[in-house]
Protein backbone atom coordinates (compact mmCIF):
# COMPACT_ATOMS: atom_id res chain seq x y z
CA UNK A 1 0.00 0.00 0.00
CA UNK A 2 1.89 3.18 -1.11
CA UNK A 3 2.35 5.97 1.73
CA UNK A 4 0.26 8.92 2.33
CA UNK A 5 2.24 12.28 1.06
CA UNK A 6 3.33 13.97 3.66
CA UNK A 7 2.16 17.64 2.23
CA UNK A 8 3.02 21.67 3.45
CA UNK A 9 -0.13 23.19 4.65
CA UNK A 10 -3.20 23.00 2.31
CA UNK A 11 -3.10 20.75 -0.63
CA UNK A 12 -3.51 23.64 -3.39
CA UNK A 13 -3.81 20.94 -6.42
CA UNK A 14 -7.51 21.05 -7.98
CA UNK A 15 -8.53 17.75 -9.13
CA UNK A 16 -11.72 18.56 -11.24
CA UNK A 17 -14.23 15.36 -13.21
CA UNK A 18 -16.75 17.04 -16.08
CA UNK A 19 -19.32 14.34 -17.87
CA UNK A 20 -21.64 14.84 -20.55
CA UNK A 21 -24.40 12.63 -20.69
CA UNK A 22 -26.42 11.79 -23.22
CA UNK A 23 -30.05 10.40 -23.32
CA UNK A 24 -31.11 9.50 -27.20
CA UNK A 25 -34.97 9.01 -27.94
CA UNK A 26 -37.21 9.04 -31.30
CA UNK A 27 -40.36 11.84 -30.96
CA UNK A 28 -41.92 11.59 -34.02
CA UNK A 29 -44.24 14.16 -33.80
CA UNK A 30 -44.58 17.63 -32.58
CA UNK A 31 -46.56 16.57 -29.81
CA UNK A 32 -44.71 13.78 -28.80
CA UNK A 33 -41.69 15.84 -28.68
CA UNK A 34 -42.85 18.35 -26.21
CA UNK A 35 -44.04 15.96 -24.56
CA UNK A 36 -40.47 14.30 -24.16
CA UNK A 37 -39.26 17.85 -23.05
CA UNK A 38 -42.44 17.68 -20.29
CA UNK A 39 -40.82 14.41 -19.10
CA UNK A 40 -36.91 14.94 -18.97
CA UNK A 41 -37.84 18.58 -17.33
CA UNK A 42 -40.02 16.59 -14.28
CA UNK A 43 -37.88 14.17 -14.42
CA UNK A 44 -34.58 16.16 -14.00
CA UNK A 45 -36.22 19.06 -11.72
CA UNK A 46 -34.19 20.88 -9.53
CA UNK A 47 -35.37 19.07 -6.52
CA UNK A 48 -34.09 15.33 -7.99
CA UNK A 49 -30.87 17.03 -9.16
CA UNK A 50 -30.21 18.73 -5.36
CA UNK A 51 -30.65 15.76 -3.92
CA UNK A 52 -28.09 13.72 -6.51
CA UNK A 53 -25.50 16.42 -5.40
CA UNK A 54 -26.18 16.13 -2.03
CA UNK A 55 -25.29 12.58 -2.09
CA UNK A 56 -22.51 13.46 -4.20
CA UNK A 57 -21.38 15.74 -1.62
CA UNK A 58 -21.55 12.96 1.37
CA UNK A 59 -19.53 10.73 -0.87
CA UNK A 60 -16.82 13.04 -1.94
CA UNK A 61 -16.81 13.51 2.37
CA UNK A 62 -17.66 17.17 1.58
CA UNK A 63 -20.37 18.87 3.97
CA UNK A 64 -23.30 20.64 2.40
CA UNK A 65 -23.64 24.46 4.45
CA UNK A 66 -26.79 26.03 2.74
CA UNK A 67 -29.28 25.02 -0.12
CA UNK A 68 -30.71 27.60 -2.29
CA UNK A 69 -33.35 26.55 -4.82
CA UNK A 70 -35.58 28.41 -7.47
CA UNK A 71 -37.80 26.67 -10.21
CA UNK A 72 -38.32 28.82 -13.37
CA UNK A 73 -41.50 28.98 -16.05
CA UNK A 74 -42.32 27.73 -18.48
CA UNK A 75 -39.07 25.46 -18.19
CA UNK A 76 -35.44 25.43 -15.95
CA UNK A 77 -34.53 25.71 -12.43
CA UNK A 78 -30.96 27.27 -10.38
CA UNK A 79 -30.09 25.70 -7.19
CA UNK A 80 -27.01 26.59 -5.17
CA UNK A 81 -25.48 24.45 -2.65
CA UNK A 82 -22.88 25.78 -0.78
CA UNK A 83 -20.50 22.71 0.39
CA UNK A 84 -16.86 22.85 2.16
CA UNK A 85 -14.56 20.22 2.91
CA UNK A 86 -14.48 20.33 6.72
CA UNK A 87 -17.34 21.99 8.60
CA UNK A 88 -17.11 25.23 9.48
CA UNK A 89 -17.72 27.81 12.11
CA UNK A 90 -21.03 29.35 11.48
CA UNK A 91 -19.00 33.02 10.97
CA UNK A 92 -16.80 31.43 8.36
CA UNK A 93 -18.83 30.26 6.06
CA UNK A 94 -20.38 32.74 4.38
CA UNK A 95 -19.14 32.25 0.86
CA UNK A 96 -22.43 32.84 -0.54
CA UNK A 97 -22.41 33.45 -4.25
CA UNK A 98 -25.07 34.64 -7.00
CA UNK A 99 -26.76 31.69 -8.32
CA UNK A 100 -26.94 31.36 -12.53
CA UNK A 101 -29.58 32.58 -14.27
CA UNK A 102 -33.19 30.87 -15.69
CA UNK A 103 -31.34 27.78 -17.89
CA UNK A 104 -32.95 24.76 -18.40
CA UNK A 105 -32.53 22.99 -15.33
CA UNK A 106 -29.51 24.38 -13.27
CA UNK A 107 -28.18 23.16 -10.08
CA UNK A 108 -24.73 24.84 -8.83
CA UNK A 109 -23.19 24.02 -5.67
CA UNK A 110 -20.13 25.99 -4.25
CA UNK A 111 -17.33 24.33 -2.53
CA UNK A 112 -15.12 25.59 -0.32
CA UNK A 113 -12.63 26.83 -2.55
CA UNK A 114 -14.33 24.54 -4.94
CA UNK A 115 -17.78 24.39 -6.75
CA UNK A 116 -20.27 21.06 -8.15
CA UNK A 117 -22.71 22.60 -10.99
CA UNK A 118 -25.58 20.48 -13.01
CA UNK A 119 -27.02 21.70 -16.28
CA UNK A 120 -29.66 19.80 -18.46
CA UNK A 121 -30.07 20.72 -21.84
CA UNK A 122 -33.22 19.21 -24.23
CA UNK A 123 -33.24 19.49 -27.31
CA UNK A 124 -34.76 18.13 -30.64
CA UNK A 125 -34.97 18.78 -34.67
CA UNK A 126 -38.66 18.57 -36.65
CA UNK A 127 -36.78 16.64 -39.59
CA UNK A 128 -35.80 13.46 -38.39
CA UNK A 129 -37.90 12.86 -35.04
CA UNK A 130 -34.67 12.69 -32.86
CA UNK A 131 -34.40 14.52 -29.30
CA UNK A 132 -31.39 14.50 -27.10
CA UNK A 133 -31.07 15.54 -24.02
CA UNK A 134 -27.40 16.07 -22.86
CA UNK A 135 -27.03 17.08 -19.15
CA UNK A 136 -23.26 18.63 -17.95
CA UNK A 137 -21.45 17.95 -14.58
CA UNK A 138 -18.67 19.45 -13.31
CA UNK A 139 -17.44 18.18 -9.75
CA UNK A 140 -14.00 20.75 -9.00
CA UNK A 141 -12.37 19.64 -5.32
CA UNK A 142 -9.76 21.13 -3.81
CA UNK A 143 -7.95 19.68 -0.26
CA UNK A 144 -7.86 15.87 0.79
CA UNK A 145 -11.50 15.45 -1.20
CA UNK A 146 -11.68 13.50 -4.23
CA UNK A 147 -14.38 13.96 -6.70
CA UNK A 148 -13.24 10.67 -8.61
CA UNK A 149 -15.50 8.54 -5.48
CA UNK A 150 -18.73 9.78 -7.01
CA UNK A 151 -17.99 8.47 -10.52
CA UNK A 152 -19.94 5.40 -10.33
CA UNK A 153 -22.66 7.11 -8.67
CA UNK A 154 -22.99 9.67 -10.90
CA UNK A 155 -22.99 7.24 -14.06
CA UNK A 156 -25.57 5.05 -12.53
CA UNK A 157 -27.90 8.51 -11.78
CA UNK A 158 -29.23 8.81 -15.30
CA UNK A 159 -29.97 7.18 -18.41
CA UNK A 160 -26.69 7.48 -19.99
CA UNK A 161 -26.45 6.18 -24.03
CA UNK A 162 -23.28 8.39 -24.50
CA UNK A 163 -21.03 9.52 -21.37
CA UNK A 164 -17.52 11.88 -22.35
CA UNK A 165 -15.91 12.43 -19.16
CA UNK A 166 -12.87 14.81 -18.35
CA UNK A 167 -11.04 14.43 -15.45
CA UNK A 168 -7.93 16.81 -14.79
CA UNK A 169 -5.60 18.03 -11.99
CA UNK A 170 -4.82 21.50 -12.29
CA UNK A 171 -2.20 23.69 -10.18
CA UNK A 172 0.60 22.63 -7.90
CA UNK A 173 1.27 21.97 -3.98
CA UNK A 174 4.32 21.10 -2.11
CA UNK A 175 5.59 18.37 0.38
CA UNK A 176 7.38 19.29 3.72
CA UNK A 177 10.60 19.39 2.04
CA UNK A 178 9.07 22.07 -0.57
CA UNK A 179 9.24 19.97 -3.51
CA UNK A 180 6.43 21.02 -5.96
CA UNK A 181 3.64 18.02 -6.43
CA UNK A 182 1.79 18.43 -9.82
CA UNK A 183 -0.47 15.30 -8.79
CA UNK A 184 -0.93 13.54 -5.58
CA UNK A 185 -1.96 10.51 -7.01
CA UNK A 186 -1.65 7.67 -9.30
CA UNK A 187 -3.66 6.95 -12.20
CA UNK A 188 -3.17 6.02 -15.96
CA UNK A 189 -7.24 6.26 -17.26
CA UNK A 190 -10.07 7.11 -15.54
CA UNK A 191 -11.92 4.11 -16.40
CA UNK A 192 -9.30 2.41 -13.43
CA UNK A 193 -12.57 3.90 -11.16
CA UNK A 194 -15.38 2.84 -13.29
CA UNK A 195 -17.14 -0.28 -11.76
CA UNK A 196 -17.28 -3.72 -13.62
CA UNK A 197 -20.64 -3.72 -14.59
CA UNK A 198 -20.22 -0.56 -15.96
CA UNK A 199 -17.07 -1.19 -18.36
CA UNK A 200 -19.24 -4.71 -19.38
CA UNK A 201 -22.42 -2.41 -20.87
CA UNK A 202 -20.19 0.14 -22.26
CA UNK A 203 -17.68 0.56 -25.38
CA UNK A 204 -14.98 3.09 -24.45
CA UNK A 205 -12.57 4.28 -25.79
CA UNK A 206 -9.14 7.13 -24.13
CA UNK A 207 -7.24 10.04 -25.19
CA UNK A 208 -5.14 11.14 -22.23
CA UNK A 209 -2.04 13.66 -22.11
CA UNK A 210 -0.42 11.86 -19.15
CA UNK A 211 2.13 15.47 -19.31
CA UNK A 212 -0.82 17.59 -18.42
CA UNK A 213 -2.75 15.31 -16.10
CA UNK A 214 -5.80 15.45 -18.46
CA UNK A 215 -7.19 12.53 -18.84
CA UNK A 216 -10.64 11.99 -21.25
CA UNK A 217 -12.89 8.56 -21.75
CA UNK A 218 -15.92 8.18 -23.84
CA UNK A 219 -18.52 6.03 -23.31
CA UNK A 220 -21.24 4.47 -25.86
CA UNK A 221 -23.90 2.07 -24.55
CA UNK A 222 -23.34 -1.45 -26.04
CA UNK A 223 -27.06 -2.45 -26.06
CA UNK A 224 -29.70 -1.03 -28.61
CA UNK A 225 -32.99 -2.04 -27.96
CA UNK A 226 -35.53 -0.08 -30.22
CA UNK A 227 -38.51 0.14 -27.72
CA UNK A 228 -36.12 1.69 -25.54
CA UNK A 229 -35.43 4.86 -27.25
CA UNK A 230 -38.94 5.24 -28.81
CA UNK A 231 -41.36 8.08 -27.02
CA UNK A 232 -45.15 8.06 -27.41
CA UNK A 233 -44.79 4.43 -29.44
CA UNK A 234 -43.59 1.05 -29.87
CA UNK A 235 -41.75 -1.63 -32.11
CA UNK A 236 -45.09 -3.58 -33.22
CA UNK A 237 -46.61 -0.20 -33.93
CA UNK A 238 -43.68 0.07 -36.87
CA UNK A 239 -43.64 -1.14 -40.33
CA UNK A 240 -40.37 -2.92 -40.17
CA UNK A 241 -38.99 0.06 -42.89
CA UNK A 242 -40.21 2.46 -40.39
CA UNK A 243 -38.44 0.70 -37.52
CA UNK A 244 -35.07 0.09 -39.63
CA UNK A 245 -35.03 3.44 -40.84
CA UNK A 246 -35.32 4.89 -37.37
CA UNK A 247 -33.08 2.27 -36.00
CA UNK A 248 -30.51 3.64 -38.72
CA UNK A 249 -31.17 7.27 -37.93
CA UNK A 250 -30.82 7.06 -34.02
CA UNK A 251 -27.23 5.28 -34.36
CA UNK A 252 -26.15 7.46 -36.44
CA UNK A 253 -27.08 10.21 -33.85
CA UNK A 254 -24.88 8.19 -31.45
CA UNK A 255 -22.22 7.87 -33.54
CA UNK A 256 -22.34 11.34 -34.49
CA UNK A 257 -22.03 12.48 -30.79
CA UNK A 258 -19.46 9.72 -29.18
CA UNK A 259 -16.86 10.97 -32.24
CA UNK A 260 -17.61 14.26 -32.17
CA UNK A 261 -18.64 14.50 -35.88
CA UNK A 262 -20.56 14.58 -38.48
CA UNK A 263 -20.93 11.13 -40.86
CA UNK A 264 -22.01 12.94 -43.81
Amino acid sequence: MTSKLRLHGFNNLTSSLSFNIYDICYAKTEEQRRAYIDYIDELYNAERLTRILSDVSNIIGAHVLNVARQDYEPHGASVTLLIAEHELEQDESDHTEPGPGPLPETVVGHLDKSHVTVHTYPESHPDNGISTFRLDIDVSTCGMISPLKALNYLIHSFDSDIVTTDYRVRGFTRDVDGRKLFIDHDIASIQDYIAEDTKRAYQMTDVNVYQENLFHTKMLLKDFNLDNYLFGTSRRDLSFEEADDIERRLRREMLEIFYSRNMD
